[in-house]
């Protein structure tokens, strides 16, 4: 049997990582998305890293902000390996600041990476999951799209707006054999974390109840178990993964 194709977003960062090598581990044949600024030697070395862990992943370039770069991206995909049957939607940005100081370019700059992105490559995709009658979608939303955060309400609309796409979506395309799902991760041990100051990160970490931050590899597992083929009865879902940080 031919191994089903998988695509990540974002799929060189902390939790993409995760996901390409939990993937891979499954049996996909993975391709990880990037985009660095068009900074190519951080995704080959990144490829080599995977590779000298014994996974055979691959990469592929494009700006998910950008129509017509998303679909040379798909296409060049689709010539070298075939269409896509899982799509993560993981990449995305933070322009962190409150309200009365956010400027139209930082509102545009997250709701163009963190939603239209979704629309863009789901778009993509779709057309070729309907023709084959199955395919798994996973946006990778946050806990503050469920919340609502101080300081990001750019992040927070894009993120919340994943939730609507998901369930529109999954109604659309629910009876061809094709799952859309959301994960909303708490706040993971990425590099982004473990960069906040001491003090402030010890804080973030006493308010989660399990008084720990999650690992990126929890988030890959639960992308793990809605890829798969004995997931097509959970679809239109949220899955909250925040050590009972938010509970609703």
């Amino acid at each position: 049997m031919t191994k089903r194709i998988a695509f990540v977003t974002g799929g060189t960062g902390g939790i993409g990582s995760e996901i390409c090598k939990q993937l891979a581990e499954d049996g996909y044949k993975v391709i990880a998305g990037y985009y660095h600024g068009g900074k190519h030697e951080k995704a080959n070395a990144w490829q080599e890293e995977m590779r000298a862990q014994g996974l055979d992943v691959s990469v592929a370039f494009g700006n998910i902000r950008d129509w017509e770069s998303c679909q040379a991206c798909i296409d060049g995909i689709r010539k070298d390996f075939g269409s896509i049957d899982v799509l993560v939607n993981n990449g995305g940005i933070t322009r962190d600041t409150t309200l009365k100081r956010m400027s139209p370019e930082q509102w545009h700059d997250v709701i163009e990476t963190n939603l239209t992105s979704v629309f863009y490559l789901t778009r993509l995709v779709i057309n070729d999951m309907l023709e084959k009658k199955w395919g798994r979608i996973v946006n990778i939303s946050s806990i503050n799209g469920e919340k609502g955060q101080f300081g990001q309400a750019n992040y927070s609309a894009a993120k919340a707006g994943m939730y609507g796409f998901t369930k529109a979506v999954a109604q659309e395309v629910a009876s061809k054999g094709i799952t859309v799902n959301t994960v909303s991760p708490g706040y993971i041990a990425t590099s982004m974390i473990m960069d906040v100051p001491e003090e402030i990160r010890e804080q973030i970490r006493e308010a989660i109840p399990v008084k720990r931050f999650g690992e990126p590899g929890e988030i890959a597992r639960v992308v793990s178990f809605l890829a798969a083929d004995n997931a097509g009865f959970i679809t239109g879902a949220n899955i909250s993964a925040n050590g009972g940080q938010y509970m609703h």
